[in-house]
């Protein structure tokens, strides 16, 4: 999803940042859907870095890794960029700081995906949502004490917002035209764009 998303602004030649690149599987997927693109991956673990490098095998070339956070990614200009399963880690602040990082290193015009946890915390929504989760993930062949304590660790340590939040912490940073292109429970998914 999040590569037909960018390949309908981003022509070849073009640079992407995938911020929280971890082991490196969504920078092959899109190196391999994308011959002609180049890409910048930044995460804070040395170790998931290395393993991207292993996963990325002959198309490593095509790929410059970052040890660190969105302040270690090059200020670009980027023809994209996404942030997939990470955003959900941060707290409100942060998020939003990154957020507004990521769109002073993006070219006008370039599309943003983001990916993450996000689901609503207002009463009995936040539980009823967390409950479907565990559901699945045990229906998926979890076992249930497992997804319960996944949950349970998910609510008292996970800054989780509201996708209401998320949308418009897009928007604080300068995105135009967010659109959600993604549900599947606790997930939500964003595209957005530089102005």
């Amino acid at each position: 999803m999040t590569s037909i998303l960018l390949a309908e602004r981003v022509k070849d030649g073009a640079h992407v940042l995938v911020l929280g690149a971890g082991g490196g599987l969504e920078l092959k997927v899109f190196a391999e859907m994308q011959a002609g693109w180049r890409f910048c991956g930044v995460d804070p673990s040395a170790e998931m870095l290395d393993l991207a490098r292993r996963t990325l095998g002959p198309i490593a070339s095509r790929v410059d890794l970052y040890e660190g956070y969105i302040d270690t990614a090059p200020v670009g200009p980027f023809d994209a960029a996404t942030c997939l399963l990470t955003l959900h880690f941060l707290a409100e602040d942060e998020r939003r700081r990154t957020l507004a990082e990521v769109h002073r290193r993006l070219k006008p015009g370039a599309p943003l995906v983001v990916a993450h946890h996000s689901f609503p915390q207002e009463g009995g929504e936040k539980a009823k949502w967390l409950a479907r989760y565990v559901a699945f993930s045990v229906a998926s062949g979890a076992p249930p004490a497992n997804a319960e304590s996944m949950v349970t660790a998910m609510s008292e340590r996970l800054p989780a917002l509201s996708p209401e939040q998320d949308a418009k912490l897009l928007r604080d940073a300068g995105f135009v035209d967010v659109a959600q292109f993604y549900m599947g429970f606790t997930f939500r998914g964003w595209v957005a764009y530089k102005a």
